[in-house]
């Protein structure tokens, strides 16, 4: 019976009918078993011991340890496909009959009966992965084993499997990253050499050396500068994209640096690339840094009198070169580096595992152990698009707030290290883009990377409440939304329990201790439209007991009943609190 595909991409092995029994994943009735009244023990330590590991042989073999753990089975055998073939386990034991190597090899991937020499009927069950086949194990049965132990197996086979493939993922990167390292070596040897046969002359010597070294030491874009004004003696400089001074090596630097003209920046860049090599402009021997064709920037030797000979231009050609190299590599590496925060970002408010949250944020020098607080970036006059997110990184790092971004359509979104300022955010970035027209929401606080999810959508419900107010510019805190945050789309019923808890905790606590109705005397009161005598009534007091009783909740919880604001959200709470498990009865 061939192996058919699940959703995950890991084939479902299928057992037979008979001792091994049907396709254990359904039973006859469609219904699945319970795993809580067939040993999940038994899976529970084979899953750990089998994802401990990313040795394959150390897999199969705790596989293959564990099969008995299941059921009435017993592992046979065991293989994994090793550059194409199948081998069989050390586990195999040297009586091991070559009969059953030749079946297996013969099912050619596919589950598929095998007979195993003074035992009962087996059944070799394929271990696929994303990959392919990873190898199999032989099982078989002393009894007939139940539904829910065919089950059981069939779970073992999958784990196997998906532990398999997660070893053989492993190896293969570190194969390939070896072999790209080896590669490396060899084309810096290469180059070395290419260089060294290259040299004719001693000029040309001197600026292959001088280069050469430049690149073995790692050096970039100062370190060529500076070789470059040593070779040639003329000041060296390199402009952007759009004639921005990147930096300047030697005498004569213009303070300040003129702002170019757009126009006729673009019209120059035109005229050296038609010509195809260095061109002399004004005092200038200008040469583009250019690789494959895309145009990153001008690197240029100032040469007011003219003295710029066939070795300068040689010099010049070859430091643009790896000047070109150098600038696309870290074109890369940035734009590597920004996908690869904004893909641990959208996992982030997606939901994603603490282990590997922790792990990659580190890489990126960004703390999740501490406190974290999500903020949502929204301007009217600006597209959330990448150039407006770095602007908002920007702006974070200046006001000292270390961040993690990525955008959505039409927000800015940052994972942010402690608390931010109240408004520093938003004037640093009204400075930078010029308008004032923005809006932040600001979550509460976050202690561990599973609550970032719904952080964010407490900072999108603070953005939406500043939205909607009078005054639509500026930072809102979800902390500080009150009543609003119980009012907002997607809410949770924990966020009910928080908001009495921060309004109606103290007393509720003091209750608790002290066998008192401080709460009760409050909620009476607002439904009595805070009439005394009413209340009083209600609870069967005196008058001068209310009022004690109403000092007393002044002073316990803290909050002035004068207050409109204050006075609402009390109201609010204590009509929660008497549906709320916990109060009154």
């Amino acid at each position: 019976m061939a192996s058919s595909r699940g959703r995950s991409g890991y084939r479902r092995s299928s057992l037979p009918s008979g001792r091994l029994g049907q396709h254990p994943t359904i039973s006859r009735r469609g219904a699945l078993p319970s795993l809580s009244t067939l040993a999940p023990h038994n899976l529970s330590a084979v899953s750990f011991a089998l994802f401990d590991t990313l040795d394959e042989s150390e897999i199969l073999r705790v596989a293959m340890d564990h099969v008995s753990a299941v059921g009435p089975y017993r592992a046979e055998a065991g293989y994994l496909a090793v550059h194409g073939r199948l081998a069989p386990s050390p586990q195999c034991g040297p009586n091991h009959a070559s009969a059953i190597d030749r079946t297996v090899r013969e099912l050619m991937g596919r589950d598929g009966p095998v007979a195993v020499p003074g035992r009962s009927q087996g059944r070799a069950l394929a271990l696929h992965g994303p990959g392919g086949l990873h190898g199999y194990l032989v099982v078989t049965s002393r009894s007939r084993p139940t539904h829910a132990q065919r089950f059981l197996l069939a779970t073992l086979v999958r784990l196997t499997a998906a532990a398999l493939s997660v070893a053989v993922a492993h190896r293969r990167q570190q194969e390939d990253a070896l072999e790209l390292h080896r590669l490396r070596r060899e084309r810096a040897t290469l180059q070395r050499q290419l260089i060294s046969l290259a040299v004719e002359v001693g000029c040309q010597q001197a600026v292959h050396e001088a280069l050469a070294k430049v690149a073995a030491a790692g050096g970039g874009e100062d370190a060529i500068t500076g070789a470059l004004h040593a070779l040639t003696g003329f000041p060296v400089l390199v402009e952007d994209r759009f004639g921005r001074l990147r930096s300047w090596t030697g005498p004569g630097r213009p303070d300040p640096y003129p702002e170019p003209d757009p126009a006729r920046h673009e019209e120059m860049l035109q005229g050296v690339a038609r010509r195809g090599g260095p061109v002399r402009i004004r005092d200038r021997l200008v040469s583009l840094i250019s690789p494959r064709g895309e145009v990153l920037g001008v690197l240029a030797l100032v040469d007011a009198r003219g003295e710029a000979d066939e070795h300068t231009v040689f010099a010049l050609e070859h430091a643009a070169t790896s000047l070109a190299l150098e600038l696309s590599h870290l074109r890369h590496l940035a734009g590597v580096e920004l996908r690869l925060r904004r893909e641990l970002v959208d996992d982030l408010l997606a939901g994603t595992d603490e282990a590997s949250a922790y792990a990659r944020s580190e890489a990126f020098g960004h703390d999740l152990h501490r406190i974290q607080y999500v903020v949502v970036v929204q301007w009217r006059s600006q597209v959330p698009d990448d150039a407006f997110a770095r602007t908002v990184d920007r702006a974070a790092s200046a006001v000292g707030m270390p961040s993690l971004v990525t955008r959505r359509s039409d927000h800015v979104v940052l994972v942010a290290e402690g608390r931010p300022h109240d408004h520093a955010l938003y004037e640093t970035l009204a400075r930078e883009t010029g308008e004032p027209d923005g809006m932040i929401g600001v979550s509460a606080r976050c202690d561990t990377p599973v609550g970032i999810p719904g952080r964010y959508q407490e900072a999108l419900r603070a953005l939406e409440v500043r939205r909607r107010s009078r005054r639509r510019c500026g930072t809102t805190f979800f902390d500080d939304l009150g009543l609003y945050r119980i009012l907002g789309p997607g809410n949770e019923y924990r966020e009910l329990e928080t908001f009495v808890q921060e309004w109606l905790g103290r007393l509720v606590d003091y209750d608790g201790r002290h066998r008192t109705a401080l709460v009760e005397t409050l909620s009476r009161y607002f439904d009595c439209g805070g009439n005394y005598a009413e209340t009083a009534e209600s609870l069967a007091i005196h008058r001068s007991t209310l009022r004690y009783r109403l000092q007393r909740i002044r002073e316990i919880g803290g909050h002035d009943l004068t207050n409109v604001e204050e006075r609402l959200n009390l109201q609010v709470a204590t009509r929660m609190w008497k549906i709320m498990p916990g109060g009154p009865d």
